[in-house]
């Protein structure tokens, strides 16, 4: 008889953040493996599209704002639930194994946070987690700094590289200005991706521009915004909202490096997206960015202006002076990323968890 296996991959809704990006590789990953020994259910808001995609790979289930609360949990007890992401509030009524997949723990860097809803929540999954995996080492070693973590299995798996194929964006328009060499960022507009800091960077890079995707509809985006306007950097500095994969690739290809000044990444994928283009690449030394970023990554160790730009500059010229050393780097880094990989040892987990149940 097949072991039933529950992923709660609600978060899929969200296409273009980190946390939709992985609960979409994920299933796609584990789509191509044989599972004829599991019987696997997906779940979204939306579930049309995944079974028009994916057939009869998997069950199917539709999730409601509702199934937040104890009272709507989803009834059917399954051998397997898998919470893959850390915040998710959409629990099993009862299940016979658990498995959290940790991102990141930076709420709980706040002191304030103690004790809040997120924090309550999250601390309810890790005592009830039969098993853990990891996105990082970084990840691991928070969430030991922060929480009491059980005495269960743990795994480190790293997510997989997200560009797979390169497109043809030969027919991509963009709608900013891309005739003079520019740097390129994305991400979500949150206080942490920290942008304001290249933003200012670009007083004293006047050779370039500076292009960043990502909803920037949210607060932070706001600052942002005003940032460009208060240092005069209109013409300069380009925000495109957010973006579809094409024109992320074209921006990836054509930009002259890639910025990534993160303050709070669990693992951080732009980079390593990045990597597929050999472009040079400039991150934070923060959180998981080094340990996922390797050794030829250029990285800011304080985000003064002025320092970020002399950091910039000697990287260019170091990248420049040996560049298809740092384009064979790049490449092989992003391609050593593999979510093929990735999900054979998620699936390593499941079995392992369900053979001692």
């Amino acid at each position: 008889m097949k072991k039933t296996v529950f992923l709660e991959t609600h978060n899929i809704k969200n296409p273009t953040t980190g946390f939709g990006v992985f609960n979409y590789c994920l299933i796609k990953g584990i789509s191509n493996l044989d599972t004829s020994n599991l019987e696997i259910t997906v779940s979204a808001k939306d579930t049309q599209k995944l079974e028009k995609e994916f057939k009869r790979k998997f069950k199917y289930k539709k999730i409601f704002g509702f199934n937040r609360y104890k009272a709507f949990r989803i009834r059917k007890k399954y051998d397997l639930w898998h919470s893959v992401n850390q915040n998710t509030r959409i629990e099993p009524r009862k299940s016979r194994k658990y498995l959290l997949t940790i991102h990141d723990v930076n709420f709980a860097e706040n002191a304030e946070n103690n004790g809040n809803k997120q924090y309550t929540l999250f601390v309810e999954k890790l005592q009830k987690a039969d098993a853990i995996t990891y996105i990082s080492e970084f990840a691991k070693k928070q969430t030991h700094t922060y929480f009491d973590v059980p005495n269960v299995p743990e795994y480190v798996i790293y997510n997989g590289n997200p560009i797979t194929e390169i497109e043809d964006t030969s027919d991509f328009i963009s709608e900013v200005n891309v005739e003079k060499p520019f740097l390129y960022s994305i991400g979500d507009f949150l206080e942490k991706k920290n942008f304001n800091s290249i933003v200012a960077m670009m007083q004293f890079i006047p050779e370039y521009n500076l292009i960043i995707s990502g909803n920037n509809n949210k607060e932070y985006g706001e600052k942002v915004k005003q940032t460009i306007v208060d240092l005069n950097l209109q013409d300069r500095v380009f925000l495109t909202g957010k973006v579809s994969e094409k024109g992320k690739q074209f921006y990836l290809k054509n930009c002259s490096a890639f910025v990534f000044p993160s303050l709070g990444e669990g693992f951080g994928l732009p980079p390593i997206e990045a990597m597929k283009f050999g472009n040079a690449i400039f991150l934070a030394d923060r959180t998981s960015l080094k340990e996922v970023g390797g050794k030829h990554c250029f990285y800011w160790d304080e985000f003064d202006p002025k320092y970020m730009a002399s950091v910039f500059h000697q990287g260019m010229k170091q990248y420049s002076e040996n560049k298809a050393f740092y384009i064979a780097q790049y490449k092989e880094r992003g391609d050593s990323f593999s979510w093929k990989n990735a999900t054979k040892q998620y699936l390593e987990v499941y079995n392992s968890l369900l053979s001692s149940s």
